[in-house]
């Protein structure tokens, strides 16, 4: 079996789910591959995602770490399959790899809360606002790769206007009062956020001036949650690239703070009052 060469943040988050298993179990790499008469390497290249298992590997394994969350097993059986013939995987070695792991995350997320303090959600943006921000780029883009990352981006929007994922957005009024690409096409994009809060899987709450300072502020966050708690993935992006934490630590510590937020922000019915009257401001 030939490792795979990028894999994906699935598959790594699924590797390090059974590392965490067997560090649990105080097992090493070489006592587990004695034990399924495998190579070390092999128990390394799953742990770090670059090797697929069978459903029966799998059990073996979990069996060796005296695992018995049922839960947390279908689980890892669920992110072992995927998707083979996603729809992002045209746009790969197109656009950066960062942006297909996110699709690949809110495809597989049973819920999705998102904290955004300087842009609107990239699940509702329009067309022209996307264009418009890829076009700020530095170094700049070509016009085939704006025009790729704008089709990526609103490919990813299908995730909530054709399914049924609950998501939760956090929005500061400050990303709200940004006239991104001129006024009317600020105007726009303010109309379809709000025809967008009222889909039924939809919960989107402001986070008004009034409030000051907040946790996180100044961050973009993700938090896609799993088959189970332990499954969850959060994401946030950086200068350098996309961030993925996966570690309990960081996910309980992004669980509270994002609790924390959700309770200073605007009620879903003043949070659409708020974006009402800055549209009018525009």
């Amino acid at each position: 079996m030939a490792p795979r060469r990028q894999p994906t943040v699935r598959q790594r988050r699924f590797g390090a789910e059974l590392r965490r298993l067997r560090e649990a179990a105080q097992l090493t790499p070489s006592t587990v591959a004695g034990l399924l008469g495998t190579d070390r390497t092999v128990i390394s290249n799953v742990e770090a995602g670059r090797f697929g298992i069978s459903d029966t590997r799998l059990r073996r394994l979990v069996d060796l770490y005296g695992c018995a969350d049922h839960a947390l097993i279908d689980g890892l059986t669920a992110m072992m399959r995927g998707r083979e013939n996603a729809w992002w995987e045209e746009y790969r070695g197109k656009v950066p790899d960062g942006f297909l792991d996110v699709s690949e995350l809110e495809d597989s997320a049973l819920g999705i809360r998102t904290l955004q303090t300087a842009q609107l959600p990239g699940l509702f943006q329009t067309e022209a606002h996307a264009r418009a921000l890829f076009n700020l780029t530095d170094p700049p883009l070509s016009r085939l790769e704006v025009d790729l990352r704008v089709d990526h981006r609103l490919s990813r929007q299908a995730v909530i206007s054709e399914g049924t994922t609950p998501y939760v957005g956090l929005v500061h009024e400050a990303a709200l009062r940004m006239r991104v690409g001129g006024r009317q096409e600020a105007r726009r994009q303010i109309d379809s956020l709000l025809e967008g809060s009222h889909r039924g899987n939809v919960v989107l709450l402001v986070i008004p001036f009034s409030v000051g300072e907040f946790p996180m502020m100044g961050i973009s966050l993700m938090y896609a949650e799993g088959e189970t708690r332990q499954l969850d993935t959060a994401h946030m992006d950086s200068p350098a690239g996309a961030i993925f934490m996966d570690d309990p630590g960081s996910l309980a510590r992004y669980r509270r703070r994002l609790d924390t937020v959700e309770k200073l922000a605007l009620t879903p019915s003043k949070s659409r009052d708020l974006i009402r009257a800055i549209g009018r401001d525009m």
